[in-house]
C-alpha cells in the first residue's frame, strides 16, 4: 500500500530503502497485514502477483477465469511480459495455479498525485480453473469485511520481509471522513484498522477487502490503495480501498470479450 504522498514517491523512497538495506524491492513494494492471523481457509480466487521469476510484489483478486483485479499503482508502467500471477494459494511460493499475464488495462482515471482511479485489470494468457470472486452490489457503513494480503506484519517501512503464508484481518467499513487523506468518496472506502494499531500495510497492495456471503463464499468489495492518513507507519489509522463496486460497470466492460468482425460482403458478379 502507498502513502498518498503522492504514491510514486513512497515507490521511490521504498525503491531506494531497499538497495540500501539489501531488502529485494517486490518485498516492499506492497503493504502487508498488521494484527493480522494466517489464512484459516481456503481463497481460490486470491492471487500473488508476481514478476516472472516468482517475487511477489501485490495482491489480487480473480474476477473471472482470465481476468484478476488489482491496483493501478502495482502494474502501471509494467509490461505483461513481466508479471504472471499465483492463483488460490496460501502459499506465495508454490502452489495454486501460475499464469502469465497477456494484457494490463490501467483505469485512465488514475493519477500517482491524485484520489481515485486506483485499479487495473490484468489478463491472464490461459484461463484459470480456480473459482472466481463476485463484486459486492453494495458497500454500506458498518459492513464486515475481511482483508487479505502477503504484506508487512510490522508497521514501519522496511521493517521486514513479506510473510510467505496469506495474512487475514476482520475489520469492517467506517466513515469517510476518518480517512484524513485526499479520498473521493464516489470511488473509495474507508477500511478500519481495529484497535487503532491493526491494518494493511507495504505489501497489501491491490489485496481484496471481502464480505462474507456464505461459509466459504466472498464478494469484493475493494482492493487494498494505500494509508487513510498518509503516514509511512501503517495501521496508524483506517485504510483506503478503491471500491470495486464504485467501479463494478468498467470492469465489466474491460473484461467483455471483443465484438467479432464482421463478416464481408460478399463480391458482387459483374454485370454482363
Amino acid at each position: 500500500m502507498a502513502v498518498r504522498r503522492s504514491r510514486a514517491a513512497v515507490a521511490l523512497a521504498v525503491t531506494l530503502g531497499l538497495i540500501s538495506t539489501g531488502v529485494q524491492q517486490a518485498a516492499a513494494v506492497q503493504p502487508l497485514i498488521i494484527g493480522g492471523t494466517a489464512a484459516d481457509e481456503p481463497y481460490p480466487f486470491m492471487v500473488s502477483i508476481q514478476t516472472r521469476s516468482g517475487q511477489h510484489f501485490c495482491g489480487g483478486s480473480l474476477l473471472s477465469p482470465t481476468w484478476v483485479l488489482t491496483a493501478a499503482h502495482c502494474v502501471d508502467g509494467r509490461k505483461p511480459r513481466a508479471v504472471s500471477a499465483r492463483i488460490g494459494s496460501a502459499d506465495r511460493s508454490q502452489g495454486g495455479e501460475l499464469r502469465e499475464a497477456a494484457e494490463i488495462i490501467v483505469h485512465q482515471a488514475y493519477d500517482p498525485e491524485g484520489a481515485g482511479g486506483d485499479l487495473a485489470l490484468v489478463r491472464l494468457t490461459e484461463p484459470a480453473e480456480a473459482t472466481p470472486a463476485p463484486i459486492a452490489t453494495t458497500t454500506e457503513v458498518g459492513t464486515a469485511a475481511r482483508i487479505l494480503g502477503w504484506g508487512q506484519t510490522c508497521p514501519t517501512e522496511g521493517c521486514g520481509e513479506s510473510p510467505v503464508q496469506l495474512q487475514q484481518l476482520d475489520t469492517s467499513l467506517v466513515e469517510s471522513k476518518l480517512c484524513t487523506a485526499e479520498f473521493d468518496d464516489a470511488a473509495e472506502l474507508c477500511v478500519d484498522n481495529p484497535g487503532g494499531d491493526a491494518g494493511s500495510c507495504y505489501g497489501d497492495s491491490g489485496g481484496p477487502a471481502l464480505r462474507k456471503v456464505e461459509e466459504g463464499r466472498w464478494e469484493v468489495l475493494g482492493l487494498t490503495s494505500r494509508p487513510g492518513n498518509g503516514d509511512r507507519t501503517c495501521a496508524t489509522a483506517p485504510s483506503i480501498y478503491t471500491s470495486a463496486t464504485a467501479y463494478s460497470q468498467w470492469i465489466t466492460e474491460q473484461m467483455a470479450p471483443p465484438e467479432p468482425e464482421p463478416a464481408p460482403e460478399p463480391a458482387t458478379a459483374p454485370a454482363a
